[in-house]
């Protein structure tokens, strides 16, 4: 039985009337720290395959986030859009998709890619468990900018409680082999934001490593980053997946777009907790 998984985040993370929700999306475009451009044209290029997006409230990384979506604006938008994530909550199975149902946020219902879900299920670890996304932020807050851009695309969230090399990889070859077995025009987009809650400089510093093992399309090599710097980013499983998958599909360059903290919307540097934004065509 199809269920809609109700939107557990607007009027926290975002807003929940939908004219002040757009409103708040027009501004993370058009903010010092944004792209300082609205997403007005539309691609058909098609050359992207993954992106990285944070998924903290709005007013701290939106701007960030606003760098990628319209990177994809420009570019053109696919049949399904897969988001990994994160578990942060510690509910379900740890790998877990929904393969039925929709994702409701004020802007509007998305659909979940069933063929594309259960293929997912049908031959790797992940599970159909929608009890570990009832109450996770981090594939939400995504949806209303895909949502801004185009109603018409299809959903499939993953979300992530064990992140390890192994586990990412397997999640990121699954990913490939279930868009050759039903053909779809897919970009998988990775959840996730960097350091959280140190100095500025500090954050700065280790962000910056793994932004730059990520440009190299290394997954192994970002992961050592964050293991051997102690970087408590909390999606960095999510990132090598899609690194993985992406690379399957074709890919060749990651571009980092845009770094800043929170510290740069909140005037706290103490306590920062650092957003990228990125590209993989």
């Amino acid at each position: 039985m199809s269920q809609t998984r109700k939107a557990a985040w607007a009027g926290a993370f975002y807003e929940a009337n939908p004219r002040d929700l757009k409103r708040r999306i027009r501004w993370s475009y058009q903010h010092q720290l944004g792209p300082g451009q609205l997403p007005e044209t539309r691609g058909k290029t098609r050359t992207i395959k993954g992106l990285v997006a944070p998924h903290a409230g709005y007013m701290y990384s939106g701007p960030v986030a606003a760098h990628s979506y319209l990177e994809l604006a420009r570019d053109g938008f696919p049949e399904t859009i897969i988001i990994l994530s994160p578990n942060h909550t510690g509910y379900g199975s740890l790998v877990s998709t929904m393969t039925t149902g929709a994702w409701e946020t004020p802007l509007g219902l998305v659909e979940i890619d069933t063929p594309l879900a259960r293929e997912l299920t049908r031959t790797s670890i992940i599970d159909d468990d929608p009890t570990a996304h009832l109450q996770e932020h981090s594939i939400e807050v995504q949806l209303p900018f895909l949502q801004y851009l185009e109603q018409d695309f299809q959903l499939v969230p993953i979300t992530m409680m064990m992140q390890d090399l192994e586990t990412s990889r397997e999640v990121g070859e699954a990913i490939h082999q279930a868009i050759k077995a039903t053909g779809r025009d897919v970009v998988v987009i990775a959840s996730t934001d960097l350091t959280h809650y140190k100095a500025q400089e500090v954050a700065s510093q280790e962000d910056q490593q793994v932004l730059k093992a990520l440009e190299t399309l290394d997954e192994e090599a970002m992961l050592k980053v964050v293991e051997r710097h102690n970087v408590n980013m909390c999606g960095y499983g999510p990132v090598a997946a899609t690194l993985t998958a992406t690379k399957l599909m074709g890919a060749t360059q990651a571009e980092v777009l845009k770094y800043a903290t929170s510290g740069e919307t909140s005037g706290n540097y103490q306590e920062v907790v650092g957003y990228a934004a990125a590209v993989i065509r």
